[in-house]
């Protein structure tokens, strides 16, 4: 396969979206480490410090478009897939013995893509472009001054229908998730029974827990709950 059929053919793009897809799933590893900080105590300081580590580590930052053209590439690649997938069938509404057998969440990845993409995109307004393009309030521990991400995470989530989308957010990642991993493996040619077996177990657990995870932020922070470890923290 050359370059341009690795972009324009079905099997192209099926691989694209899951090499594509496995950057996005290390990348929702770490950020979901990072940000579990937020639940437990002396959750302000210990997340502020986080967020500082990553927006001013310069390993980080390169990483970072590294990250955005991934999330373009799977986009586009996605899209693409689903006008190809629906332009070879005889009719738009058209259902095949596959799609009566298929559960509902494999038939919807486009549609939950979506919905993901609107997610994503209220969350950098509301986070990231203020980290980068100022607008936060700072503070300061030991010294050192720090954007307080965490106040305004406190402002944002403050407003109960925000912490609905978030929830909603959350939601379509997991299926979404749980159907990608399963879909990639099998892109990937991993055909064997017992390692299909194990990496769809692991994708079981990674769409729940992960999502779980951010699900559980902004009910936190909305909620003032906390767990209680003292003053330990999970990396600051």
């Amino acid at each position: 396969m050359n370059w341009s059929q690795l972009f324009t053919s079905s099997i192209g793009k099926k691989l694209v979206m899951a090499l594509t897809g496995f950057f996005l799933v290390v990348f929702l590893l770490v950020h979901c480490y990072i940000n579990a900080n937020v639940l437990f105590s002396n959750a302000e300081e210990n997340f502020n410090r986080a967020a500082h580590f990553m927006g001013s580590n310069i390993l980080i930052r390169i990483m970072e478009i590294g990250l955005f053209l991934g999330f373009i590439l799977h986009i586009v690649q996605g899209y693409k897939l689903e006008l190809q997938n629906r332009s070879s069938r005889k009719s738009r509404y058209a259902v095949t013995a596959g799609n009566k057998t298929s559960k509902w969440y494999s038939r919807s990845m486009a549609l939950l893509g979506t919905l993901i993409l609107l997610f994503l995109v209220i969350h950098l307004v509301h986070f990231w472009v203020p980290s980068r393009f100022g607008g936060l309030a700072e503070v300061e521990y030991d010294g050192k001054t720090y954007h307080n991400l965490y106040a305004q995470m406190q402002d944002i989530f403050s407003v109960p229908w925000v912490v609905v989308v978030y929830l909603l957010g959350c939601f379509s990642l997991s299926w979404h998730l749980l159907h990608g991993v399963q879909s990639a493996a099998q892109t990937l040619g991993i055909t064997s029974k017992n390692y299909y077996q194990t990496i769809k177990n692991i994708g079981i657990v990674f769409s729940i827990l992960v999502p779980l995870i951010f699900a559980l932020m902004p009910l936190f922070v909305h909620f003032g709950w906390q767990i209680n470890t003292g003053d330990i923290s999970l990396l600051f």
